[in-house]
C-alpha cells in the first residue's frame, strides 16, 4: 500500500486594514488580486529580518498604500490555494494581523496593478472567496471578534 505524500502548508501573512468612517462605522480596506481581480486582504510571504506583523504592515503599504498601526497579535488565520507561476497550486495558511489605518498614500508601489476600496466588514465577508476569511469578517461585523484588539489599537493611535 503506497502512501500519498501531502504537500506542506506554507504560511503567509496578511494585514486586516481598518478605520472608522466619519459616522463611526468600522470599514475594512481590501485590494484586488493581480491575477483575477478578486477582493483580497493585502498579503504575502514572510520576510527575512522582519517579524510577521511587520511583514504584514509592509504588504499593506505596498499593495494598498495603507499607513498606520498594526497589532503584533494575530486575530486568526485562513487557508487558500495559491496558484504558483508554474501553474501548480500550493496550500497556504494566512495569518491575519489587524491594522488601524491612519492614512492612504496617493502613490504606492502596486497602484497600477490593484484597486483598493473600503467596505463594511459584512460586505467584505460576502466578497471574499475564502470561507474562513468570510467567517472572520462576519465575526468582526457582529463585534464577536477583534473589537478589543482593534479598540485598544485605536485608543493608542
Amino acid at each position: 500500500m503506497s502512501k500519498v505524500k501531502e504537500k506542506p502548508v506554507i504560511d503567509q501573512i496578511a494585514a486586516l486594514p481598518v478605520h472608522w468612517d466619519k459616522n463611526g462605522k468600522l470599514r475594512v480596506l481590501m485590494v484586488t488580486s493581480r491575477d483575477r481581480g478578486r477582493w483580497v486582504m493585502p498579503k504575502g510571504w514572510q520576510m527575512d529580518g522582519a517579524k510577521p506583523w511587520q511583514a504584514a504592515e509592509i504588504e499593506a503599504l505596498e499593495e494598498a498604500g495603507a499607513v498606520g498601526f498594526i497589532s503584533n497579535t494575530p486575530i486568526g488565520h485562513y487557508h487558500y490555494d495559491k496558484r504558483m507561476d508554474d501553474g501548480t497550486k500550493t496550500r497556504c495558511r494566512v495569518i491575519l494581523y489587524p491594522m488601524v489605518v491612519e492614512k492612504l498614500k496617493r502613490r504606492w508601489k502596486e497602484r497600477k496593478q490593484r484597486k483598493r476600496h473600503w467596505f463594511s466588514a459584512r460586505k467584505a465577508s460576502k466578497l471574499v472567496e475564502e470561507k474562513e476569511l468570510s467567517t472572520l469578517l462576519r465575526e468582526v461585523a457582529e463585534k464577536k471578534k477583534l473589537v478589543a484588539i482593534i479598540e485598544d489599537m485605536r485608543r493608542s493611535a
